[in-house]
């Protein structure tokens, strides 16, 4: 069992982010806290006997006082059984946190960090309305090791528009010149109900399949011939740290989300909590049930789902997942191995390096 909990805060709202956000305003104080802490009680029976992995998502998580931070994790502890948790990230952005708050984080267990600096360079900064400097991400990434972080994960993002070759790769190489234990490089991609998916409409932002090939191919080179393991379509690890949590997602075990918008998946149930900050407090107060979709996923639901999610990773999936060939008109996984992009490797299904960049019509085709 896993526990993902999403706190939507953020200073300044990034035109191209998809995610549940708005500005803290007068929400951000501790009725949203113990609203979480309600929530997480009403739902002990789901947690089972061990939560695994904690990740703390938004949003900006790191916006948290350290009043409030330290009164949810301290909260959560007494309502679910985390005394066995491997792995507890919490997302974090360039300044939005000092060395007091980060030596706090890591007292009250967080042990990984994932720093959303997107990216270095002034100008690619300014296009995706990132309110931090270069040297502010360089400044948190140092805070964070100073305050005993051994786990620190670093977010970019390529093929933005305006963005060259060159400057990717300048994002590159100060990303290893940092040493981080993981990165996550990101395909820039047009989400609904964001203000970048209306200037893409309006011909304002341009899309290149090419240049994303390009790029996506750059970092993969770059990273593992600097000691990164590419484990999965976007993210890179040094052996022995990659992502507990997002693993465990990618192969379909159970996880419990909680706050604002967040999505639990428990036996085969999906559900979904309020999306609205104030109606969701105002629900786990009252003793309500926050969650308003829930969804019975079928077997053939999960089967797919899975497919999608496994082929991204170093792993591949299982060649159980697949249709065999006796009940489907015609088998692709021939034809995409002889156009080179994936190969079998023992019983799964895995990309090749020029499947990667393909990933997503590669399960399409494989479903």
């Amino acid at each position: 069992m896993h526990l993902y909990v999403h706190i939507p805060f953020c200073h300044h709202i990034c035109p191209y982010c998809g995610f549940y956000k708005h500005q803290p305003g007068k929400l951000a104080n501790r009725e949203f806290v113990e609203a979480i802490l309600l929530e997480a009680k009403a739902r002990t029976d789901s947690a089972g006997n061990r939560i695994e992995t904690v990740f703390f998502g938004g949003g900006t998580p790191s916006l948290l006082s350290p009043t409030h931070l330290e009164l949810l994790c301290v909260g959560l502890k007494k309502s679910l059984p985390l005394s066995e948790v491997t792995e507890w990230t919490l997302e974090a952005n360039p300044a939005t946190f000092d060395l007091e708050k980060a030596e706090l984080m890591r007292s009250l267990g967080v042990d990984r960090i994932s720093l959303g600096v997107q990216s270095f360079q002034p100008e690619t900064l300014k296009t995706l309305g990132r309110d931090h400097s270069r040297d502010d991400a360089i400044e948190a990434y140092e805070t964070l090791r100073e305050a005993g972080f051994e786990n620190v994960s670093i977010d970019l993002m390529f093929s933005i528009p305006g963005q060259t070759r060159e400057l990717w790769s300048a994002d590159l190489e100060q990303a290893i010149e940092l040493c981080p234990d993981h990165i996550s490089a990101y395909n820039l991609t047009y989400e609904e109900d964001t203000e970048f998916l209306a200037r893409h409409e309006s011909g304002d932002l341009d899309t290149d399949e090419d240049r994303d090939a390009d790029l996506f191919a750059d970092a993969i080179s770059r990273l593992e011939a600097a000691g990164f393991v590419h484990y999965e379509i976007s993210n890179y690890a040094r052996p022995g740290f990659e992502s507990l949590h997002n693993q465990a997602y990618w192969t379909g075990e159970d996880y419990l989300g909680l706050g604002p918008s967040a999505v639990s998946t428990l036996q085969g149930t999906r559900s979904t909590s309020i999306a609205d900050t104030a109606a969701y407090v105002k629900a786990a107060k009252a003793g309500f049930d926050t969650r308003t979709e829930i969804e019975i996923l079928s077997a053939e639901d999960l089967r797919i789902e899975r497919i999608a999610l496994q082929l991204r990773t170093r792993e591949g999936v299982p060649v159980a997942l697949l249709p065999r060939g006796e009940e489907s008109q015609s088998n692709p996984v021939d034809t995409l191995i002889q156009q080179g992009l994936i190969c079998l490797e023992g019983d799964r299904v895995v990309l090749t390096q020029k499947g990667k960049a393909l990933a997503d019509p590669i399960s399409a085709a494989l479903v």
